[in-house]
């Protein structure tokens, strides 16, 4: 017995770290009875960036050599990747969250997956499937990480980015490209952009509140309105990025600066200067309320107000404000800083 639990184990752990193409569901099907596994009571795992949440997944009963696999789709490429595979005694990791993710094994039916140090890239749909011989069954969840959609563009003006630059992009600014769902959301919390942008599936969208010309006509009706997939090479927009909680913390500096002195304004508290996307969130989740312009990493100069006032940009609504990207050398501006935990 114990050699054959050995040889099933050794096979586990040589088994590769395949992928399998996603396919859309071409119908709606009733949902298949659940034998094994226990329907889970909330499908939505809500979390911030640095948490640890985990993705509940028991089993009712233990077939005989039954393996448990989890697995993640990735939305940019519709590809589900293979996380990590158990068979109860023994497990294997997988791919860029390995070191990240491991059982919760509360108990000897639990294969809930927990992840640490959730990043942006972690938000998604994951799915626990038992794999056991011709009663192959599964459960989806959604990890759905609380943060905030931005809107972002170069100094050198509106749509310069292909695909990978708009990536790349959200990336410097600490940040990701947003989701649809994200941008959905942000859209039904009052962002109103009449630029289009690129987001994480390949697609470009631009979010509507308030109908007007220059922005599609009047006579169309408020929504997130779309280009759909374009060429991620040669088609150029702007980028909608997205991220979440930081792991510290975002104050001002004040003072007439040009763009180099903010950044050694900040090196000299033991900080750096902060980035875009830092600085909306610590607006969104420090309610960080300014009314000074302060240099941010890329050469723009922002404030986030968090109370409108008059004073203060004089529009009605919270927000990150932007002077845009003026001459570096201009002793206008404090700075921004972050500085991590």
């Amino acid at each position: 017995m114990h050699r054959l639990l050995l040889l099933s184990s050794l096979w586990l752990l040589a088994a590769p770290p395949a992928s399998s193409i996603f396919q859309r569901p071409t119908g709606s099907p009733a949902p298949p009875h659940l034998q094994y596994l226990l329907e889970p009571l909330h499908t939505t795992v809500h979390t911030q960036r640095g948490a640890t949440a985990t993705l509940p997944c028991v089993l009712r009963a233990l077939p005989r050599n039954y393996r448990v696999k989890w697995s993640k789709l990735e939305p940019a490429n519709y590809r589900e990747s293979i996380i990590l595979i158990t068979n109860g005694l023994y497990h294997k990791n997988y791919g860029p969250l390995s070191p990240r993710v491991r059982l919760r094994h509360s108990h000897r039916y639990d294969a809930s997956l927990t992840i640490t140090d959730v990043a942006l890239e972690d938000e998604g749909r994951y799915r626990c499937q038992l794999v056991n011989g011709l009663e192959d069954e599964s459960v989806s969840l959604t990890l759905h990480l609380e943060g905030v959609v931005f809107p972002y563009q170069p100094s050198n003006g509106r749509y310069k980015f292909n695909y990978h630059e708009a990536k790349r992009a959200c990336e410097q600014q600490d940040s990701r490209l947003a989701t649809y769902q994200q941008l959905y959301k942000a859209w039904t919390e009052g962002l109103d952009w009449c630029n289009a942008g690129w987001i994480l599936d390949g697609t470009v969208h631009y979010p509507i509140i308030n109908s007007r010309e220059p922005c599609g006509g009047r006579l169309l009706l408020p929504g997130v309105r779309t280009y759909g997939a374009r060429d991620k090479q040669k088609d150029r927009f702007d980028a909608f990025c997205f991220t979440s909680a930081l792991q510290g913390q975002v104050y001002f500096i004040r003072g007439h600066l040009n763009f180099k002195e903010a950044g050694q304004a900040c090196r000299n508290h033991g900080a750096a200067i902060a980035k875009v996307g830092q600085l909306y969130s610590a607006w969104k989740f420090s309610q960080l309320d300014r009314c000074d312009g302060g240099w941010l990493a890329d050469g723009s100069v922002r404030y986030p107000i968090t109370t409108p006032r008059e004073r203060c940009g004089g529009l009605p609504d919270p927000g990150v404000r932007s002077f845009g990207f003026p001459s570096k050398e201009l002793r206008t501006y404090g700075t921004y800083c972050f500085v991590g935990k």
